[in-house]
């Protein structure tokens, strides 16, 4: 029999719907999942099991009169700790936030899920304010690889991957800054969406500007779409959001791929050392499109790596959001961001144009390169997961994350959408995941591939075992 918590969110208001279970018997299994596996993988700041009790009971009561609220009503739902949620503190996984507040007011993700009626099981760990790519701080220690405890989860959205990887609720909202969704969901194997930037209403601005978005962690790209129908609805507050979405995400990617031109590139023409288990797993997805009727050819994009650009924009906006902490609050940050706070505060207003010309004419090649290919697929992350606790894999020579993630930051600068599917796991039973690039505007193509390699097979593995 099939566990409640192994349900997607599209399965689970299915079965709402037939009355074959209701909220409160999903929501009961996905927080008891959420206590078992907490001491081994520490996904979560706090489980909102009371709150999440009162709203899994109101939503029981509207499915049982045959009155659903929205799209997601009684879906269990968790926030990643950098997303404002009312009713408690967002702490931003540092200890210099304080807690104390009314706390009353939602991000306007979460406020549209809330609209349609989710169940918010509680809030998932972040490094402090989301600055790297792995997820351990100072205020919500380490949280771990579900597949291995004694690996990284990755990060920054690392709480809401292994939430999802465990079964601890099928949906969860991350954000992404520089490969911080799709990071931490291809090292626990789940998908996750990097929308076009201003796809999804962002509140409050975040002090990274435009590199940052907000995304959706599932179990598959039929609940991204779904949930990508519920928080893309505007909101006054985001001066920067997109206009109406233009049709459905659930609808658009039942479309297939074939005739889609795909550039499959492997390696940034051999400017990445990928390890031979990546891929060869990331080919085997890439073979499963073309088998499917994409047009896929083996080429790659014209740039050179943009890390300098993207360290300037991301150091600058570490630097910015602890401007007002005191000597004595800087002492109690982790040490590399105070590192590269230092760093960013030292560069000029010219460095940080001189960052801006480089995106823009990296904005601009990409733009002309998917005028001849709808698609670009590379492999997520060029490893799989390693030791927990530290910033870069032991022995690597990387100095910082963005040293061993040189596939996904160039897309926060070119505010494309990218998504990560599974795709297979390593001799170590690690997952791997295959990274889905579209032109800009274009997220509904980036699901439709998605989706095709879940049909296909390609983005099944087996679940974890911790929990």
């Amino acid at each position: 029999m099939t566990e409640l918590t192994d349900l997607t969110a599209v399965q689970l208001v299915d079965g709402y719907r037939k009355g074959e279970f209701s909220p409160l018997d999903a929501t009961l299994a996905v927080l008891r999942r959420a206590e078992e596996s907490q001491g081994a993988v520490n996904a979560f700041v706090r489980i909102a099991a009371e709150e999440a009790i009162a709203q899994a009971t109101a939503s029981t009561e509207r499915w049982r009169r045959g009155e659903p609220q929205g799209l997601v009503d009684g879906v269990p739902v968790s926030v990643k700790d950098l997303i404002l949620m009312r009713g408690g503190p967002t702490l931003r996984g540092s200890k210099t936030v304080r807690a104390e507040g009314k706390w009353n007011e939602d991000a306007p993700s979460v406020a549209r899920l809330r609209e349609h009626g989710a169940v918010f099981v509680g809030r998932t760990t972040t490094p402090e304010f989301g600055w790297k790519g792995v997820t351990d701080g100072p205020q919500s220690g380490i949280t771990r690889n579900p597949y291995d405890t004694s690996r990284t989860s990755g990060g920054s959205s690392g709480g809401s991957a292994a939430a999802v990887a465990v079964g601890a609720g099928p949906l969860s909202l991350g954000t992404d800054g520089g490969g911080s969704v799709r990071i931490p969901a291809a090292f626990c194997g789940i998908f996750a969406l990097k929308p076009t930037y201003g796809r999804v209403p962002l509140y409050p601005a975040s002090p990274f500007g435009t590199l940052a978005h907000v995304g959706p962690m599932t179990r598959d790209a039929a609940d991204a779409a779904l949930m990508m129908e519920v928080i893309t609805g505007p909101d006054a507050r985001d001066w920067s959001q997109l206009g109406p979405v233009a049709g459905s995400f659930r609808t658009g990617i039942e479309g297939g791929v074939r005739g889609l031109r795909v550039a499959y590139s492997p390696s940034f023409g051999g400017q990445v050392a990928v390890r031979p288990a990546v891929a060869a797993a990331v080919r085997r997805a890439v073979e499963s499109l073309a088998a499917r009727g994409a047009y896929v050819e083996e080429t790659d994009p014209d740039f050179s790596d943009p890390v300098e650009a993207f360290h300037t924009l991301w150091f600058s906006g570490a630097a910015r959001v602890v401007q007002h902490l005191s000597p004595a609050q800087r002492e109690l940050l982790d040490p590399g961001l105070r590192e590269i706070c230092g760093r960013g505060a030292r560069y000029s207003a010219l460095d940080y144009l001189a960052a801006v010309d480089t995106r823009m004419d990296l904005g601009r090649r990409m733009g002309r390169f998917h005028s001849t290919y709808d698609l670009l697929v590379t492999p997520t992350l060029p490893i799989t997961a390693f030791e927990a606790g530290i910033e870069v894999p032991k022995g690597s020579g990387h100095r910082r994350w963005t040293g061993w993630t040189p596939f996904t930051y160039p897309f926060n600068l070119t505010q494309q959408p990218a998504a990560t599917v599974p795709c297979g796991v390593d001799e170590d039973g690690l997952p791997i995941g295959v990274q889905i690039v579209a032109a800009r505007h274009a997220d509904t193509v980036v699901l439709r591939a998605a989706h095709a390699l879940y049909e296909a097979g390609a983005g099944g593995i087996a679940p974890p075992t911790v929990g």
